[in-house]
């Protein structure tokens, strides 16, 4: 990824919220597990709005610049796991596997996006999303491993 400018990066992370933010509506219009539909959609509406805010960057730099950062603990499941493609009646735990790997590599994203520009609100708003991203894969690891809890693993 070579980029030219922050707005270069910033087209290109707009690109990846979407092909998320689809990616998680699918997911949640597909899958008939009991509660996932719901937690797909918040899922979706989360990266929607990641999605406005690399679009209102320019307008938005106080909102991102008052942001409060807040350690999140990396479980580092998703560190051991294959990539999976998503198919039609995949079982639950791979749909959060799928997920989990989508999450980690979000946050890679946006580690490394911050490290390709000197734009302070830049790097400001990669970090932001980076602990976003961070946020997720938590979560989806938490869920993985109750629903392996329960049956039996």
């Amino acid at each position: 990824m070579n980029f030219q400018s922050i707005n270069e990066i910033l087209e290109y992370a707009i690109k990846k919220e979407v092909e998320a933010a689809e990616f998680y509506e699918d997911l949640s219009r597909q899958e008939p597990f009991a509660g996932a539909g719901e937690m797909f959609e918040e899922f979706a509406a989360e990266e929607r709005r990641h999605q406005t805010m690399l679009e209102n960057f320019s307008t938005d730099k106080e909102k991102i610049s008052a942001y409060q950062f807040k350690w999140v603990p990396d479980m580092k499941r998703s560190d051991y796991m294959v990539d999976l493609t998503y198919e039609p009646g995949m079982g639950y735990a791979d749909i959060l596997r799928l997920a989990m790997k989508r999450e980690e590599k979000a946050l890679k994203l946006y580690n490394d996006l911050a490290k390709k520009t000197d734009d302070k609100a830049g790097i400001q708003v990669f970090k932001l999303l980076s602990q976003e991203e961070a946020k997720h894969k938590q979560f989806l690891e938490t869920m993985y491993d109750d629903f392996m809890a329960s049956q039996g693993d």
